[in-house]
């Protein structure tokens, strides 16, 4: 009888226990050119994209005397943001988070529409990545070119494309990250100071990092940007449904592939491979969604080209939805649904947070006021009896010009004010004026006998009337007046 070890089998000796691995090497891409509809769409979406992002530094907006004239500009130092005819304050964050709110929203609609629109046509990432394969296909030639090249030893021919190709990468980068400079500054002045070395030490860093960033995430990084690093692939998927249009392969038409022109019993692919050569991330549709699919649809171009020559069926990769695609197999009639219950969703909320937005910025009064009152002491017993508060009362004018306020108290009886620089004695009410664009500050000290105090503290109202406008602008803002206990 033959006794076997437990170190081998009845096949031979064991093999060492295979640990799979966490890491997986990365295969480069070689996307193949590729001509057709959606690459038409493709580069008018990425000229129409970089163009405003270079240009809009540049367009200029008078706002009158003392004011910056650039259109777009945040200007860090004064604190403002200014976008044409809008000026936003510090104070008025919150359009900036409605903003935010309305890409969100519309970034959900446009999803549940159309699906990975975003990601194929408009993200940043996808501009820049086919900007800068561009210029490698210019420079390193076809994908067999680029692929033989890669391959090859390293010769005079390669190291001088190489190096022309990332010196063009490089160049690009600067004037990227330049351009994102211009939006926070002068765009003429910061462009002359950065060109003859007065810039800050803060602006060379600033273009020393976008231009790193976007050398390496749009000319090494590329795919994996949207495989790895992007987290909005990984829950898109949830805005889906069955007339969402998205890119899909029709295997009911398309299997059993074959090249055999002859063979009847094989379907309209013929295994070309040209779907997933001109793919930027590298995917093979025909194995249906995929997260690293962003969905930008050259590969329907590709099939569409072939099954033109072959004189066959188009779309066979198409922009549809499953349902369409499921109508199709059964003869049923198609159709495209736009109106779903998740669309008008998305659309009323659009709606609804644009409507606050435009009547907030319509109607926003641009004067606001804040009051600190005095903690220590909360009051003063004066040696008439009569009881005194303090309050630091700061007005924010948000025009460029001057204004004048007229300031009066309400909820506490007989109550005088008595403002330090402007008048000496207690009155009912105070004229303040407030220079253009900017803060007036004043220290004011209301008073009130005790009878007034129905307890140890009460509610004191300030309430600031602008006087010789032609709008009535009106703030009431309410505090605290304490006394001694009752």
């Amino acid at each position: 009888m033959s006794v076997i070890s437990h170190n081998e089998t009845k096949n031979g000796p064991k093999k060492a226990e295979e640990k799979p691995s966490l890491y997986a090497s990365h295969i480069k891409v070689y996307p193949q050119r590729i001509a057709g509809t959606f690459r038409r769409i493709k580069w008018l979406t990425l000229y129409t994209l970089l163009g405003l992002y270079y240009l809009v530094p540049w367009i200029r907006w008078d706002r009158g005397p003392g004011a910056p004239s650039q259109a777009v500009l945040i200007d860090m130092p004064a604190r403002r943001a200014y976008f044409f005819g809008i000026e936003i304050w510090p104070q008025e964050v919150y359009y900036l988070a409605g903003i935010l709110i309305l890409g969100a929203i519309g970034l959900f609609l446009a999803t549940g529409l159309a699906g990975r629109v975003w990601c194929g046509f408009t993200c940043p990432q996808t501009v820049w990545t086919d900007l800068f394969m561009w210029v490698e296909r210019k420079i390193e030639g076809s994908r067999n070119k680029r692929m033989k090249l890669d391959a090859g030893p390293l010769t005079l021919e390669k190291a001088a494309k190489k190096i022309s190709k990332h010196a063009a990468w490089i160049v690009i980068s600067i004037i990227t990250g330049g351009a994102w400079i211009f939006y926070y500054g002068d765009a003429p002045t910061m462009l002359k100071e950065m060109l003859t070395g007065q810039a800050s030490q803060t602006v060379y860093g600033f273009l020393f990092l976008f231009t790193a960033t976007t050398y390496l995430l749009a000319g090494w990084a590329r795919e994996q940007v949207c495989t790895y690093m992007c987290p909005w692939p990984r829950f898109q998927s949830a805005m889906f449904d069955e007339d969402t249009l998205i890119v899909t392969y029709e295997a009911w038409r398309g299997e059993p592939r074959g090249k055999a022109k002859t063979d009847d019993k094989i379907g309209d692919c013929v295994d070309c491979n040209l779907c997933q050569n001109v793919c930027p991330t590298g995917v093979d549709i025909r194995k249906g969604s995929q997260l690293e699919c962003i969905g930008c649809a050259l590969c329907i171009d590709a099939c569409n080209s072939v099954m033109t020559k072959l004189n066959r069926p188009l779309n066979l990769i198409t922009y549809d939805s499953i349902s369409n695609q499921n109508a199709r197999q059964e003869g049923k009639p198609e159709r495209i649904r736009l109106i779903r219950p998740r669309t008008v969703a998305y659309m009323a909320l659009l709606t609804i947070v644009g409507g606050i937005m435009a009547y907030g910025l319509l109607e926003r009064p641009r004067v606001e006021v804040n009051i600190q009152r005095d903690r220590s002491p909360l009051f003063v017993t004066l040696s008439n009896g009569d009881i005194r508060n303090g309050y630091t009362f700061k007005i924010l004018n948000m025009l460029r010009r001057e204004r004048t306020f007229n300031l009066t108290t309400e909820y506490v009886d007989n109550a005088t004010m008595t403002v330090i620089g402007i008048n000496g004695r207690d009155r009912k009410n105070v004229t303040l004026k407030v220079g253009p664009d900017t803060v007036g500050t004043y220290r004011v000290f209301v008073k009130a006998p005790p009878q007034s105090l129905k307890a140890e503290s009460q509610n004191l109202e300030f309430v600031l009337r602008e006087t010789g406008a032609q709008s009535h602008v009106e703030v009431d803002s309410t505090t605290k007046f304490y006394g001694p206990k009752k």
